[in-house]
């Protein structure tokens, strides 16, 4: 069973289509596959400026918290010395 020389000259063509297509294929992956990755990352770096923000925004809420409680312990202690005055 030899193939004769038309069916062998299809038969490489036929080859190197499937060779051919598979490369297409595996560079289209490769694309997709980086394009993924780089919204991932894209994605990372968004997430990660919100809870940089965020903590910024919770360490001046806590300093801010903190400054009305010093205040109102200063207002309270003058209160309490201003009132025994009396």
């Amino acid at each position: 069973m030899y193939l004769n020389e038309t069916e062998e000259i299809l038969a490489i063509i036929v080859c190197f289509a499937i060779v051919v297509g598979f490369v297409v294929k595996t560079i289209q992956d490769i694309k997709t596959t980086m394009a993924e990755e780089k919204a991932k990352f894209n994605q990372q770096q968004e997430d990660e400026a919100k809870v940089r923000e965020l903590i910024d925004f919770i360490d001046q809420r806590t300093e801010l918290i903190k400054k009305v409680q010093s205040l109102q312990s200063t207002q309270n202690n003058t209160d309490d010395t201003s009132a025994s005055d009396q």
